[in-house]
């Protein structure tokens, strides 16, 4: 989940034993989906009956030929250097930092113990590890430890940290609703990707979202795919998989649900970025309390002042479709993509947004529940009947309070049915 480094992407192609050479456009997705287009152009048209069935849900990216999963037995430790710093704690196991031996390449080692679970979500990494914004899959290997079958995941490190954490570092310098624009279509290009091979995540949340570098021009990446689930029209998710404050309604009850549980996450995080904090909170001394679930369900929420006085009704528009209570009526990944607000067919505006104030003022509050959030997650033990997760709310609990003593000034209510 929280990882330390550098990498190299390079999407649609198989994972590697080794990591690629430098390149150009290594750490470009962008420029990457320009060369895939050029290569699609190149190839000679289909039959007519065959471009009928190879039609998906996106056309952006290619359907990738996944490689065979090719795990290491040998020690790991023949090719890496580990180093007892922690560098996170996965929804199924810790990260480590290590150096690979011959090149000084620093990484993450994510360690599991041998399970149908850890392996369906190496599996799934694995395939998917070679896709735009998706954290890379370097090596795989099985070792014995403590008299255990264990599986370890060499991946690309992250030394950017995490999304929030990179916007609280800004201090004066203004994140505008553009920026946030430019994040949102970044991560949706993830999804996209994924949704378009029939994966869902399932636990889309900032923590999960981290900077290649802390540099700049630094690639945001999606990783942990300890939720993550295959799913076709015969297999709906039935899993109640989440984790409190981006848990889609339907996941909350005993519906069957799919990737729109996706795309309700992506509201969430949208919204916070937009403005700070959540749009659902917790009264009680529970993650999840009976109010925050009829909120969910109903779709309730706000965008008070000041914080969303000025940004753009196109952008509250996005996140109304995002929110939909009903998943059959919330919008698909390739909607969210083509949006004005994404796709930058509008002008979306340069406004100074509040969130980097809230989220430095809320600061040690903040960082307490990440560090709930992050202990709950190394320690649970998922069945496919409930999540347990500790009290997250301390933070929200604050907010609450900051909205009720602002309760004069003018807020929007929204109840999607």
């Amino acid at each position: 989940m929280l990882q330390n480094g550098n990498g190299k992407e390079q999407p649609l192609q198989a994972p590697k034993a080794e990591a690629e050479p430098d390149s150009p456009a290594a750490d470009d997705p962008k420029q990457q989906q320009q060369q895939q287009q050029q290569q699609q152009q190149q190839q000679p048209d289909l039959p007519a009956a065959e471009k009928k069935d190879a039609g998906t849900e996106s056309t952006q990216f290619p359907l990738p030929v996944y490689p065979k999963l090719e795990i290491k037995r040998n020690a790991v430790t023949d090719d890496y250097k580990i180093s007892s710093q922690v560098l996170g704690l996965g929804i199924n196991g810790k990260v480590l930092e290590c150096f690979n031996k011959k090149t000084g390449e620093k990484c993450a080692l994510k360690i599991l113990y041998d399970s149908p679970k850890a392996r369906r979500e190496v599996e799934l990494h694995w395939r998917v590890s070679g896709g735009p914004y998706i954290v890379r899959i370097l090596n795989l290997y099985e070792n014995m430890h403590h008299g255990k079958k264990c599986l370890l995941i060499i991946m690309e490190c992250m030394e950017g940290g995490e999304l929030f954490s990179r916007i609280q570092a800004r201090g004066d310098q203004a994140f505008t609703e553009k920026e946030a624009s430019e994040i949102m279509r970044d991560i949706g290009t993830a999804i996209d990707f994924l949704h378009n091979i029939n994966i869902a995540h399932r636990d889309i949340k900032p923590e999960n979202l981290l900077y290649t570098t802390k540099e700049r021009n630094a690639v945001l990446k999606l990783t942990d795919f300890g939720f993550a689930k295959e799913t076709t029209l015969h297999n709906p998710l039935q899993t109640p998989c989440y984790t409190p404050y981006y848990v889609a309604p339907e996941v909350l009850g005993p519906e069957k649900y799919d990737k729109s549980c996706d795309m309700w996450s992506l509201g969430v995080i949208m919204y916070i970025l937009l403005c700070g904090f959540p749009p659902f909170y917790s009264n009680t001394g529970q993650a999840i309390s009976p109010g925050m679930k009829r909120r969910i369900r109903m779709g309730q929420y706000e965008f008070p002042n000041p914080e969303w006085a000025e940004v753009s009704q196109e952008a509250k528009d996005l996140i109304h479709q995002l929110l939909k209570t009903d998943p059959n009526e919330r919008m698909t990944i390739t909607q969210f993509m083509n949006h004005p607000w994404i796709n930058q067919s509008m002008v979306v505006p340069s406004t100074p947004l509040h969130t980097t104030r809230v989220l430095t003022e809320d600061r040690e509050m903040w960082e307490d529940v990440k560090e709930e959030m992050t202990s709950a997650l190394a320690t649970m033990r998922v069945d496919y009947d409930q999540v347990k997760i500790k009290d997250l709310d301390p933070l929200l609990n604050k907010r609450c309070k900051k909205a009720a003593a602002g309760s004069k000034s003018v807020s929007t209510v929204c109840q999607s049915q």
